[in-house]
């Protein structure tokens, strides 16, 4: 039998004909890859700007005048009136404390006054006939020294008598604790059958009204800023919703050596809060360059902020930036953006890298020509 085989060269022509045949299939209106679809967005440039430096500061609520409030008598206390976040009036009784010790001393100082007085009747009648002795020559002029000093030591003892009797009285009337001033209780300290002591605390009163906020500044701060007396700044009140102006009414003279920090005192002006709730104020310091878009230029997907540029081609690039305050509807880029940029505004999800950028006027008036 005679062997049949392909040459090299017939293997080739068909290899070479079957492309051929593929390629002429193949539409010529095919695309090579997947087109992206445009995005119809409005734009916006992204601003340079000279913004002040913004610092919060905290600090605590407190009352414009608070005392508490004590008694010199060492007693027991026999009823207590007053009750937290009750109003009373300057005068009111706030705690009794058993009259019959400090009413005991005051009766002694009284009988020594007594005392002193019957001791000083006698020795001015002594006084007095040693000087009618000494002018008659019957008494010697160390006789009458001795009569003048007794005298004088008299008068000093109902002197004396009478400043124990006023003190005794003082403290005696310290039996009924009043309040120092019109306000609210703030907080009750003792109860029926406690012992009152001089310098223990018995009930706390603030006033009613005036607040102040007492915030602790940063010492570099205070010489940016121009901080002093008479100085307004804003202040939000937490868990109060309230917005507020405070007037810097007291400063320490100098900065605390471990925190490095000065002691402001702000002036509350507006509606009134409880004391006690935690406050900031904002406080503007030298300005610093920035960079505002607006709001509606920013996007956030998965905790990161993002925003679209569109580049000198007209396509649209995401970017990673790092935001800070927003103000006015504008809102601080911190890193990403350096100014000059296009942001596209108004999306609701970001857009396909590379997307052709049309704007959205544009984008109709295609749309209605088809």
């Amino acid at each position: 039998m005679k062997k049949i085989g392909f040459s090299s060269k017939v293997f080739v022509g068909l290899v070479v004909a079957g492309s051929a045949s593929l390629g002429a299939c193949k539409s010529p209106h095919s695309p090579s890859k997947k087109e992206i679809p445009p995005v119809a967005a409005a734009t916006a440039s992204v601003e340079r700007a000279s913004l002040p430096d913004r610092l919060t500061l905290y600090g605590t609520v407190t009352a414009d005048r608070t005392a508490a409030v004590s008694s010199r008598v060492t007693a027991n206390v026999v009823a207590v009136p007053a009750r937290v976040g009750q109003t009373v009036a300057a005068g009111d009784v706030l705690v009794e404390i058993d009259p019959q010790t400090a009413k005991g001393q005051e009766a002694q100082a009284k009988g020594a006054l007594a005392q002193a007085r019957a001791a000083l009747s006698l020795a001015e009648r002594n006084y007095e006939r040693y000087k009618a002795l000494a002018a008659a020559g019957s008494a010697s002029p160390l006789e009458l020294d001795m009569n003048r000093m007794q005298y004088e030591q008299a008068k000093g003892a109902v002197q004396q008598g009478e400043g124990a009797v006023d003190a005794a009285s003082s403290v005696a009337r310290e039996s009924r604790v009043t309040a120092p001033f019109a306000g609210r209780v703030a907080a009750r300290l003792v109860e029926a059958g406690d012992l009152a002591a001089p310098g223990r605390p018995l009930v706390t009163i603030e006033s009613a009204t005036g607040r102040r906020l007492v915030v602790q500044v940063p010492a570099g701060t205070v010489a940016a800023s121009g901080l002093a007396a008479g100085k307004k700044l804003a202040v939000k009140i937490d868990g109060a919703g309230a917005d507020l102006t405070g007037a810097v009414v007291e400063m320490s003279p100098g900065a605390d050596p471990a925190s490095h920090t000065y002691t402001v005192t702000l002036e509350l002006s507006g509606a009134p809060v409880a004391t006690g709730l935690t406050g900031r104020a904002t406080l503007d310091a030298a300005a610093r360059p920035s960079v505002l878009v607006p709001e509606s230029a920013v996007l956030a997907s998965g905790g990161v902020s993002f925003v679209a540029l569109k580049d000198d081609a007209g396509k649209a690039r995401t970017r990673v930036v790092t935001t800070g305050a927003s103000s006015g509807g504008k809102v601080e880029i911190l890193s990403g953006l350096s100014g000059g940029e296009t942001v596209l505004v108004g999306l609701t999800a970001p857009p396909a890298d590379g997307a052709p950028v049309s704007e959205p006027k544009d984008a109709e008036a295609k749309g209605s020509a088809r």
